[in-house]
């Protein structure tokens, strides 16, 4: 029987959509990946978090990467959530260029995002899983959607539910997602708080380790009265595997060892306490959990059919 062609137009997001289309596409994101995250592993942590910032800010449509234009409205990626944490964007550019060589106007950069962000996932994590392709490239981003859709790191449990409970997605796929601060850092400015000035009763978090604290303290010194904390320096997220997605991250959760409000506020409530212990008794088990979850959040508002376009060069609209 002879195999079935998929038009560019088709209104499907499924598994092998390029098989026909552009069968090298997944090797050439593969290949860009695996030379970058083998000379800095933090590219890994990047494609994944920038893959998540892309689908929380009005669906998976490869909008975190385009650059601002004269005239219009500041993009996502320079909205201070993105412009200081994010990195992998030469990655995707790398890999749209080779496609592009051998596919023009072929494979969108949305789906060229889900390939990236799955196959850092494998680099770092050998967790690997198939990734549904199809989706198409939005024409617009706004970076006014940031703090309206991203979870912030002062977030509690509760706050982080909603936030994923808006894109359809359940409390324990939330408390999955999380693991993936097993790899990355975050600037002192994201957690400063906790150190000097976390509330009028306490001016260090009490529910932070008191020997985690001191550390932090050497690596993110009081910032001046009124300031929001250091801009550069940076920390890793889980300091006991920094370069390694898997779910140590969630141990040291137990020993109060998480660097953000919105990572310990896992395990000292009762809305996820019990996850968070599942998944720091079972690397399998999460990473299974955290494939399913990215596949899931990689489905939210995707672009099909007619939708959007199939941008040339990632970072600006046709």
């Amino acid at each position: 029987m002879a195999a079935t062609m998929i038009s560019l137009s088709s209104n499907f997001h499924i598994v092998g959509f390029y098989t026909q289309l552009c069968p090298s596409a997944e090797i050439a994101v593969r290949r860009a990946v695996n030379e970058a995250v083998s000379s800095n592993p933090s590219v890994a942590a990047g494609l994944i978090r920038m893959y998540f910032h892309d689908c929380f800010v009005m669906g998976c449509d490869a909008s975190i990467i385009l650059k601002s234009l004269p005239g219009n409205p500041p993009v996502e990626m320079e909205h201070p959530a993105n412009n200081t944490s994010l990195r992998g964007f030469k990655v995707i550019d790398e890999s749209k260029a080779r496609i592009e060589a051998l596919c023009p106007g072929t494979v969108s950069c949305a789906d060229i995002l889900a390939f990236a962000a799955r196959d850092g996932s494998y680099e770092v994590g050998r967790i690997y899983y198939d990734v549904p392709a199809g989706g198409r490239d939005g024409h617009v981003s706004l970076g006014e959607e940031v703090s309206q859709n991203l979870p912030q790191s002062s977030f509690g449990a509760q706050q982080l539910a909603q936030t994923f409970a808006r894109k359809g997605m359940s409390v324990d796929e939330m408390a999955t997602l999380s693991g993936a601060h097993s790899i990355g850092v975050s600037h002192c400015s994201s957690f400063v708080n906790r150190l000097y000035s976390f509330n009028a009763t306490h001016t260090q978090d009490p529910s932070l380790d008191p020997n985690c604290a001191s550390f932090l303290k050497t690596r993110c010194p009081s910032p001046p009265s009124g300031a929001g904390g250091d801009l550069t320096t940076t920390v890793p997220l889980d300091m006991v595997t920094p370069n390694r997605l898997d779910n140590k991250y969630y141990s040291e959760l137990k020993h109060h060892r998480g660097l953000l409000t919105s990572d310990q506020t896992l395990i000292d409530r009762s809305l996820t306490s019990r996850m968070v212990s599942k998944n720091g008794r079972n690397g399998a088990g999460w990473a299974r959990k955290f494939a399913r979850a990215v596949v899931h959040m990689g489905s939210i508002d995707v672009l099909t059919g007619a939708q959007g376009e199939i941008r040339r060069i990632c970072s600006v609209p046709n």
